[in-house]
């Protein structure tokens, strides 16, 4: 998948704390043999292989670089890339998290149905049980997903795999 940086998008704490980290993430950054960008240490996805960027356009992820790469500070556990739809945006404002409203004060131009974005797992799973999940990217979905969800359900749900991957399992809605 071929990520290209374009801007920082800060949301949820102050700024200039989070533009620093962008900053230091992407000095980490490594690309490997075909030009995409990945992640330093290698994260692992759902399906096992490397972590792959989401999105950076816009900036996605808890380090805003573009994974959705995870840690202990890390309490929404972003680690599910999806393409959001109206009706998941609609859903997550309904529960208490707008991500349509720009907030500029956090440098976050806000999101339109067809953008990537790192989810909150457990966000995703709520939305999966009232039939509002967003298709995902199982090859940019980190292996921490499969704490708070079934690699069954994400492939129910993923726009790269299909049903000749798993000799015949559908892995399509």
């Amino acid at each position: 998948m071929f990520c290209v940086a374009q801007r920082t998008i800060c949301i949820g704490r102050p700024g200039r704390r989070l533009k620093a980290l962008a900053r230091a993430a992407m000095r980490h950054q490594q690309t490997n043999g075909n030009g995409n960008i990945q992640a330093p240490h290698q994260p692992r996805n759902v399906l096992g292989g490397p972590l792959q960027c989401c999105c950076t356009s816009p900036r996605t992820g808890y380090y805003r670089d573009g994974f959705c790469r995870t840690d202990a500070s890390d309490v929404g556990r972003h680690v599910i890339c999806a393409k959001v739809t109206r009706e998941f945006l609609e859903f997550t404002a309904s529960r208490g998290n707008d991500l349509s409203t720009p907030a500029p004060r956090y440098d976050f131009p806000g999101l339109q149905p067809g953008d990537k974005w790192c989810l909150c797992a457990v966000r995703w799973r709520e939305a999966l049980q009232e039939g509002k999940a967003p298709p995902v990217f199982l090859h940019c979905t980190h292996a921490k997903a499969l704490e708070y969800v079934t690699l069954e359900e994400l492939k129910r749900h993923a726009l790269d795999w299909s049903a000749d991957q798993q000799g015949g399992n559908n892995g399509h809605n």
